[in-house]
């Protein structure tokens, strides 16, 4: 079976982080969600409370399949996370999948893990990579998959779960949501 972590820090983007742990358990994906804060319970940009599976600090050691990261406001706490930083370069070295959306690609450039690969990301946060940010929904090149924006969530969680879980399993999972963006 596939694993995924899924990092929450206070003012994650909704809809990205709960279509993309939705969408991978669909899938068969084992979902970690962790909580990067001193509470398992993390609020989100918009309000909602949500309870995460486990604390970052105590997930970090174990392997996943794909890192993912949801975007929004809270992007700017992943950036000042130095365990953040060191799951993604271990995740990085070890040749494993990496996925972030919106504003989150930022922090794989503060994390020093990005190569050549080509990414999309939200555009106001277009000015704060190191490189041109392709203004389509879901970029996937190498070890890396990144997101646009929010309205991208369902294309991005399915490639993501593509990547790790096989193509029928992503078609089948679109198709269960009566979905046709694979």
């Amino acid at each position: 079976m596939s694993n995924a972590l899924v990092i929450l820090a206070e003012g994650f983007e909704d809809v990205e982080a709960v279509t993309s742990i939705d969408v991978l358990r669909r899938g068969g994906v084992d979902v970690v969600s962790a909580a990067l804060g001193d509470s398992l319970e993390v609020e989100s940009a918009h309000g909602i409370k949500m309870r995460a599976d486990a604390f970052l600090k105590d997930a970090a050691g174990d392997e996943y399949d794909v890192v993912l990261l949801p975007g929004g406001p809270g992007t700017e706490n992943l950036k000042k996370s130095g365990l953040v930083s060191g799951i993604l370069r271990r995740q990085k070295d070890s040749g494993r999948l990496i996925a972030a959306i919106c504003a989150a690609p930022t922090v794989l450039v503060e994390a020093g893990v990005l190569a050549n690969e080509h990414i999309t990301c939200y555009p106001s946060c277009r000015g704060d990579l190191d490189r041109p940010c392709a203004g389509v929904p879901v970029v996937a090149d190498g070890q890396i998959i990144t997101g646009e924006a929010p309205g991208a969530s369902l294309l991005f969680a399915l490639v993501v779960l593509q990547a790790i879980a096989g193509d029928t399993v992503a078609r089948k999972v679109a198709r269960g949501m009566v979905t046709d963006v694979l």
